[in-house]
């Protein structure tokens, strides 16, 4: 099957399954020959995940957005992207422990004291606390950019979503396309996550009792929450089952109180202190049995310090001065912005938020949003990040029933445990449906893409 409609070459982004000449890559020629109907592989796509009951909340009709065509990685595509994204999570764990501890960073000079802790996401109630694990599982929002080059346009630290989403969406095509991916079966990745979580417990606890900790029905990620709680034996509960006991955090389920060891967080609140220094009721419920080492939050209460926007400028500064190594997956340049500063080639971010909240193209932006922006940022100096525009590869994609190039980016997941870093084989590409527009989180209208790594389980 030859090149979809594609912009002219100057302006051309990095094609994910055709070369310069039009022709298919090799390890797409299979699944491009596949789809002699396109529009009949969305659909069915789409028959198969309503029939399973799969939804996202914060999607038209609840509908999860899945294109039928699977992105594909090579070997020496995912090798190159397992060393850069395990080296990014050792560096942040390390930054992490820092910051809350001996602050070597500060002292020389790699990062100021000031600029870490006016992050919204910085507690000051875990200094001097050593939780068994600060990150226990993140995900990384990786592009390639013009070059053929993968970067980190972003690190998801606090509360990365998707990955029942990503093991769905396998299953759901299954024979769809009539070829067969490398790992057919996802599903060994709910265990791995299940051990890291235990392994965040408590010292001390050997059979760790787990929550997982969302809004309830109203949340967007709700199918997911309820798939993670069974697959993770983590009983779903919201802040009302939630109570402190001799310092310790309580659930009730089914009735009855149970004491629990590990909470993993799933809610939109992702913040445990507000900006006066109060607590958020998620931080009434659980920083202080946190800060005195009686609960694992996964992830800890503070780590978002480590995917803080200002921070992730110099994730790459981290990277040679914790591990002494050159990194492997640079971040996308970033700094922080003013209202007076020249913006047209930037792409401007509230430091704090997640979820591709007040995410804003500058060029792409009309007058009136850009003088609003303008003025948040006036008002919160040191509060917004402008980051280096770069252009997002791109995809076949099904549109109208036929492929069409869309730029897509790449959400791998990764394991911190006593064992070291384990970056899972399940990776989820995000997809910008809409002509030209590269913001591809689903939570924007994004969609999303089957993501075939080489290999087996």
């Amino acid at each position: 099957m030859s090149r979809p409609r594609t912009p002219p070459a100057s302006a051309r982004p990095y094609d994910e399954a055709y070369d310069d000449s039009g022709a298919p890559r090799p390890h797409y020629a299979q699944v491009l020959h596949a789809l002699a109907d396109p529009g009949a592989a969305a659909a069915e796509a789409k028959r198969r995940l309503r029939q399973r009951g799969v939804t996202f909340g914060a999607a038209p009709d609840d509908a999860v957005a899945l294109d039928p065509v699977p992105r594909i990685l090579t070997e020496p595509e995912w090798s190159e992207l397992q060393a850069g994204i395990g080296q990014r999570l050792l560096a942040m764990e390390a930054f992490v422990i820092d910051v809350y501890g001996a602050g070597r960073v500060f002292e020389a000079g790699a990062l100021t004291r000031e600029d870490v802790e006016a992050s919204p996401h910085y507690e000051p109630a875990m200094r001097g606390v050593a939780p068994r694990r600060w990150i226990a599982f993140t995900g990384l929002d990786v592009v390639r950019c013009e070059d053929g080059r993968f970067r980190v346009i972003e690190d998801q630290v606090r509360m990365p979503s998707g990955i029942a989403y990503t093991v769905a969406m396998r299953e759901t095509l299954g024979d769809v396309l009539g070829v067969e991916p490398p790992q057919p079966d996802l599903s060994l990745v709910f265990g791995e996550l299940t051990l890291a979580l235990r392994d965040a417990a408590p010292p001390g606890v050997d059979e760790p009792s787990m929550v997982l900790l969302s809004e309830g029905p109203t949340a967007a990620g709700w199918w997911e929450h309820q798939q993670l709680a069974r697959e993770l034996c983590a009983p779903v509960v919201t802040l009302r089952d939630l109570e402190q006991r001799d310092g310790r955090v309580v659930a009730w389920i089914d009735g009855r109180p149970r004491a629990v060891d590990v909470v993993y967080l799933r809610t939109a609140e992702d913040r445990f202190t507000r900006v006066d220094g109060s607590p958020t009721p998620i931080g009434d419920a659980l920083l202080a049995p946190a800060a005195a080492g009686r609960v694992a939050v996964v992830n800890a209460p503070g780590s978002g310090v480590a995917d803080d926007k200002l921070v992730h400028a110099h994730v790459d500064k981290l990277i040679r001065f914790y591990l002494d190594q050159e990194p492997l997956l640079p971040s996308i340049p970033s700094r922080v912005v003013g209202p007076d500063d020249v913006l047209d080639d930037m792409v401007v971010k509230p430091r704090g938020e997640m979820g591709g909240e007040g995410v804003l193209i500058w060029r792409d932006a009309d007058e009136q949003t850009r003088e609003s922006v303008r003025e948040q940022i006036a008002a919160e100096p040191g509060g917004w990040i402008g980051q280096e525009l770069v252009q997002l590869s791109v995809h076949p994609s099904v549109v109208d029933g036929r492929l069409e190039p869309r730029h897509v980016d790449l959400r791998p997941y990764a394991l911190l445990s006593d064992s070291g870093v384990r970056v899972l084989p399940a990776a989820t590409t995000r997809v910008a449906l809409e002509k030209g527009s590269m913001i591809v989180n689903s939570a924007q209208g994004g969609g999303a893409k089957d993501t075939w790594v080489p290999g087996t389980y």
